[in-house]
């Protein structure tokens, strides 16, 4: 009798597709390259490891800052509208946002893909957005993995994570120290809700019925904001004393983990200017303070900085994205973030 001939392939992993896949990855991370990456007779895509010679950064005294992340369930978000070409950008965002918090400068990105079966033309599209979002933050797209685990991943389900790595000096580590009694609290505005609190949004359109509503869906699918350029450039001049990513936890729970000891925050709701998606979710019988600790409520990352520097800060954007003053730091101890007024969703 003829014995059929198990193979991987048959267990629904394709390992030639996926090589095949290398080249375009490869391609990808040229464009990506940055002084730093060409390490002479190395190649790092299609190698176990990728190097990178930190001797181009010339710092003095560096420091290796690293972070790690995904994008949660805004996947489902994605897949409901088979639009893949921006949830690598809220991948990269997720991580380099969180490395410039300590003004460190992203210089490293890997991501991992976990996915059932890789299509090429999904899977390229995902890959098409890490490399933009690197692009954007100026970071080297220095490798990553692809895992297809099918009877794990069912129905297009997948799942990615990515892994970033930034230097500073020691000497300019933004560690909130600096942070004074009377400085500002300056928002700067999000794109969206980010990568953060989409398992209450989904619930939400799910119990609305509106799960397939495809204009509400497209405001969702809107990338996370990269902070890299503005927020480097500032602390370059050394306009802030401190920075805060707003992801889960909102701005409750995040602006508490810059501040010293002894000093609070007085958090000004009604100066906080909400995006049309974040009314909608308040007005689906969200409150006030579930919103504060779940989503950034249109403010997607702050910075601390003496008062002197508020314009100069405002100035260094552009006619867009301005940055506005929500609150100051003030001298007490217990309570970090003390609230006045509404927000006006």
């Amino acid at each position: 009798m003829h014995k059929t001939t198990i193979t991987y392939k048959k267990s629904g992993v394709d390992t030639n597709n996926t090589n095949k896949l290398v080249h375009f990855i490869s391609k990808l991370s040229k464009k990506t390259k940055i002084k730093g990456s060409n390490v002479k007779g190395f190649r790092n895509i299609g190698g176990f490891g990728s190097l990178y010679d930190l001797s181009k950064e010339k710092i003095k005294n560096p420091i290796l800052v690293t972070s790690t992340d995904g994008v949660g369930t805004k996947l489902e978000i994605a897949n409901k509208l088979k639009k893949f070409d921006t949830i690598g950008i809220d991948l990269v965002a997720m991580c380099v946002n969180d490395l410039i918090v300590q003004g460190a400068k992203p210089i490293v990105f890997l991501d991992y893909i976990a996915i059932g079966k890789v299509t090429n033309e999904k899977y390229k599209n995902i890959l098409k957005g890490i490399a933009k979002g690197c692009k954007e933050s100026s970071c080297y797209l220095a490798g990553g993995e692809t895992a297809e685990m099918p009877g794990i991943y069912e129905n297009d389900k997948f799942d990615l994570a990515g892994f970033a790595v930034g230097i500073v000096d020691r000497k300019k580590i933004l560690d909130g120290s600096k942070v004074k009694d009377g400085d500002a609290l300056i928002a700067i505005p999000s794109s969206g809700v980010h990568s953060n609190g989409f398992s209450l949004v989904r619930y939400l359109l799910k119990k609305k019925k509106l799960i397939n509503n495809k204009k509400i869906l497209r405001q969702l699918i809107t990338p996370t904001k990269i902070y890299v350029n503005e927020i480097l450039n500032l602390h370059k001049k050394k306009l802030i004393n401190a920075a805060c990513h707003i992801t889960g936890g909102g701005l409750i729970e995040n602006l508490p983990r810059i501040l010293p000891e002894k000093l609070s925050i007085k958090l000004n709701l009604d100066k906080i200017k909400p995006h049309r998606i974040f009314s909608f979710i308040h007005n689906s019988n969200v409150n006030q303070n579930e919103m504060l600790k779940t989503f950034n409520c249109g403010v997607g990352f702050c910075v601390i900085a003496p008062k002197r520097n508020i314009q100069k800060i405002i100035l260094s954007f552009g006619k867009t994205n301005k940055p506005y003053v929500i609150g100051s730091v003030i001298r007490k101890s217990g309570k970090k973030i003390i609230l006045s007024g509404k927000i006006k969703f």
